[in-house]
């Protein structure tokens, strides 16, 4: 049991590190917090958010399709693996859609699918970035009439970072309930979803703590330059859409929330400089993540299946 854990544990990691950079990636870029004091709240945030709100999106990815003991590791192994190698060159990888097109590979060559469920989650990818846009366009709108009138840079100051540790705090709170379910939600019909919500918000808090500066710079610098108000309204316009994903029972990716923000942030300030280039790099990774991870679940169960089958009883 322990040993077919391993491969959740090492997804969640590959999580937390990827979109705890998401979340952060626009509030440190833009000098308002420290990457250090960034990781610790963002750890403890998501803990306490896998633990609260946790068990809705499990129900939901139950759904997909069933699941042994085997298929649910290779189906954390195949979307931890995907994460991982699009995370090292840059990209924010979905990690609901690695999840996703694991559990459908699986599903595809051993116990179906229920390909309502799919539809449902694939509209809810959809709609993730174009409400984090039109949530981040509002918010600068409404947020920023008010900010201007405040005449003291210093009171300015304050509010910017109390901010900052706040909202960044809701967004890992919302990172912890709306996705600890790709970590260890296959397995929560088999451990109990006590215990995979425990060990999933674990594994991702583990992450968060040494999430990629890389990923974070390429969020918060490389779509569109955000200064630090702007930056800030990002960040909650990502966290509210992601916690109403979380609230409705639907894993989504924070990385397309956070995409989605901070062009409607930039939008809203008038900015029409976007790096398109980037924007298509990221997403081609949304594109390609189910697919490379489907590809890989279905090579590592028919892998380990022949090996299973060919050892003694």
């Amino acid at each position: 049991m322990i040993l077919a854990l391993l491969p959740a544990v090492f997804f969640g990691w590959t999580l937390g590190r990827n979109d705890a950079a998401n979340i952060y990636g626009t509030t440190v870029t833009s000098g308002i917090l420290r990457y250090r004091s960034a990781a610790l709240i963002s750890a403890l945030a998501v803990l306490i958010g896998a633990i609260i709100g946790g068990a809705g999106g499990m129900q939901t990815l139950s759904k997909l399709s069933s699941h042994t003991l085997l298929s649910a590791s290779v189906n954390a192994a195949a979307a931890g693996i995907s994460v991982l190698l699009l995370n090292r060159i840059g990209l924010p990888v979905s990690s609901s859609q690695a999840v996703v097109g694991s559990v459908v590979g699986i599903g595809l060559i051993s116990g179906g699918v229920d390909w309502l469920a799919v539809l449902k989650i694939v509209a809810c990818w959809i709609t993730t970035p174009l409400g984090a846009a039109i949530a981040g366009y509002i918010s600068y709108r409404f947020f920023g009439f008010w900010f201007r009138k405040i005449p003291s840079i210093l009171a300015q100051d304050i509010i910017l970072k109390s901010s900052a540790i706040i909202i960044g705090g809701l967004g890992s709170f919302a990172l912890g309930a709306n996705n600890v379910a790709n970590v260890t939600g296959s397995f929560a019909e088999i451990i109990g979803v006590d215990k995979a919500v425990l060990i999933g918000g674990l594994s991702i808090s583990a992450g968060a703590i040494m999430f990629s500066r890389r990923v974070m710079y390429t969020i918060g610098t490389k779509i569109v330059a955000l200064e630090a108000f702007a930056s800030i309204i990002a960040s909650l316009a990502q966290s509210v859409t992601v916690l109403i994903y979380a609230f409705i029972g639907v894993p989504v990716s924070v990385s397309q929330a956070i995409v989605g923000a901070v062009i409607g942030v930039g939008l809203a300030r008038g900015t029409k400089n976007f790096d398109s280039g980037m924007t298509r790099r990221i997403v081609y990774g949304w594109v390609f993540t189910p697919v490379i991870s489907g590809v890989i679940s279905i090579v590592l169960y028919l892998s380990l299946s022949s090996i299973l089958v060919t050892l003694p009883k």
